[in-house]
């Protein structure tokens, strides 16, 4: 088994999920199976409970794991299904480590982070790589803060036990651009690497992430004060066109080769065609669209991360570039113009998302789309803003909601699930993973996925009331979607109208750039097709 360790050093937030997932999808171009996994070092058990607009969003795996939005770029970018075994926090770390203190099973022994803590973490890097060749393996954080310490520890101990040919660590680091002196400075590069080097932990390759191409001084110099090859100082531009252009970079700075020399790997050479092409698509598109996302996390651009990359690949797949518009529900409920928003889109998307802020602004929004025949896309909460619309609008129910934001409502046409009711605690505990869908002929969503069964991820406690299938259905919404096992709405779309599906589930979650989740690509293809671009 052969493991590479990715660090981070200087600042957050630089990439570290991307250059994981991408090096997978170089390695896996050269014929190697290769295991993702990530530890945050974090005290919450998973991100499940932890704001969007803070966090970024939340990742939901097949096996119901909510998980850090970086477990989203390893799947993008490799042919991995991951699970829980590629996802820890120190806080699932340390409540395993106290249970089995509880249970007795240290015999008495002081329980310390050295041993105790140290070898929870080498057990779960040793068991999530079972079936690969390689596993990559990124520590959230960055290096320095005391959180991340116990995980450092644990990657200087494998080491050290698996022999340092099996072992690789990469260092991910920032390389800032000071405009009043108007040159790179390389120092908090090596500030960060001597902090590594303090803990036991010498990189082998060092991976520059800069606004500005690096000449080769730069390189030797990084390459003599951090005590690495100077071909092993990797640049990583920021990108200027998509993430999907970075397997390409890093190809062109022989990571991929490096990598390979240094672990004793033999492979086959590196076929990086088909991520070329994606970029090429993305380059050179023949049509282009806006589509209008009406949003309520405004703060970070993560909170809907995986929403944008559907979009994007849905965009290659119909040789379209997708222009994304967000729209402030809140700004929206607040305003009688509501064409004014709405102009110059030519879809509209209702992402997924948890309580009443905003709520008037997004049943607004699908309300314009039914009216004026706009393509509509709802996830999840989207799904629910627009039967609680249709019940409004169309039903003639003027109170008609969901009991998550009017518990009282007199038509609650969207409800808290059965199973949900007597649940207290919040993490973990809500309708999650994949679930099946009895896709019904004749149904756009069943022309969409050609196929009469689908299975797809989901993250609620809500679901539409059964109760008002009937009345629905007698004024021209049809229910395309149904759950087999328990009867409960998973897609709906309007009869008489061009585009109009909403869906309970996350199908943002399952889309690859190769591989366009169907439905996104047929929301495209039904925008294209209204503006006369099929």
């Amino acid at each position: 088994m052969k493991y590479i360790f990715i660090t981070g050093g200087v600042v957050s937030s630089l990439g570290k999920g991307l250059t994981a997932g991408s090096l997978g999808a170089l390695l896996e171009c050269r014929g190697l199976k290769v295991c993702t996994q990530k530890f945050d070092p974090y005290l919450n058990i998973d991100p499940g409970t932890m704001n969007p607009s803070q966090h970024g969003e939340v990742y939901v795996l097949d096996d119901g794991t909510e998980t850090d939005l970086d477990l989203g770029h390893y799947e993008r970018f490799t042919s991995s299904i991951l699970s829980k075994k590629n996802t820890f926090t120190s806080g699932q770390i340390y409540a395993s480590v106290l249970q089995k203190e509880r249970n007795g099973d240290y015999l008495g022994k002081t329980v310390q982070v050295i041993p105790h803590v140290t070898n929870e973490i080498k057990e779960r890097i040793y068991a999530a790589g079972e079936d690969a060749d390689v596993v990559i393996t990124e520590i959230g954080g960055t290096t320095g803060d005391i959180e991340g310490l116990p995980f450092l520890e644990a990657l200087r101990q494998i080491a050290l036990e698996r022999e340092h040919e099996n072992v690789l660590f990469v260092h991910v680091t920032l390389i800032p651009f000071l405009k009043a002196a108007g040159e790179l400075k390389t120092k908090p590069t090596q500030q960060s690497v001597a902090k590594l080097r303090e803990i036991g932990i010498q990189p082998d390759v060092i991976i520059c992430r800069t606004e500005i191409p690096i000449s080769d001084d730069m390189r030797q110099k990084i390459s003599l004060f951090c005590n690495v090859p100077v071909k092993s100082v990797i640049e990583e531009l920021d990108l200027k066109v998509s993430i999907y252009e970075l397997p390409s970079l890093l190809h062109f700075e022989k990571l991929d080769d490096i990598v390979c020399e240094k672990l004793h790997i033999k492979a086959q050479p590196c076929d990086i065609q088909p991520w070329e092409n994606i970029v090429e698509k993305v380059k050179f598109p023949k049509r282009e669209c806006t589509v209008g996302l009406v949003a309520k996390y405004l703060d970070v651009k993560d909170a809907y991360k995986s929403v944008y990359e559907a979009i994007a690949h849905s965009g290659i797949q119909n040789d379209c570039k997708v222009n994304v518009e967000v729209i402030d529900a809140e700004e929206l409920e607040q305003t009688d113009e509501t064409n004014e928003f709405f102009n110059d889109i030519d879809g509209i998307l209702l992402p997924g998302g948890f309580g009443n802020r905003g709520i008037e602004g997004k049943i607004l929004a699908a309300k314009f789309a039914r009216e004026h025949c706009t393509p509509y896309f709802g996830l999840c909460l989207g799904m629910q803003i627009a039967a609680i619309e249709f019940a409004r609008h169309v039903l003639g129910y003027d109170d008609a909601n969901s009991t998550e934001m009017v518990s009282e409502t007199s038509h609650p046409v969207v409800h808290m699930m059965l199973n949900q009711r007597n649940i207290k605690k919040k993490g973990g505990t809500m309708r999650l993973g994949s679930y099946p869908c009895k896709l019904i002929p004749g149904t756009k969503a069943y022309e969409a996925y050609r196929s009469a069964y689908v299975n797809e991820r989901h993250r609620h406690r809500y679901e539409f009331n059964n109760d008002y299938r009937q009345q629905f259905e007698e004024r021209g919404m049809i229910f395309a979607g149904i759950n087999p096992d328990f009867d409960l709405v998973e897609i709906l779309e309007l009869r008489d109208h061009p585009w109009f599906i909403g869906v309970q589930f996350h199908p943002e979650f399952r889309s690859k750039p190769q591989r366009s989740h169907p439905l996104f690509s047929a929301f495209i293809a039904a925008i294209l097709k209204k503006k006369g671009q099929s």
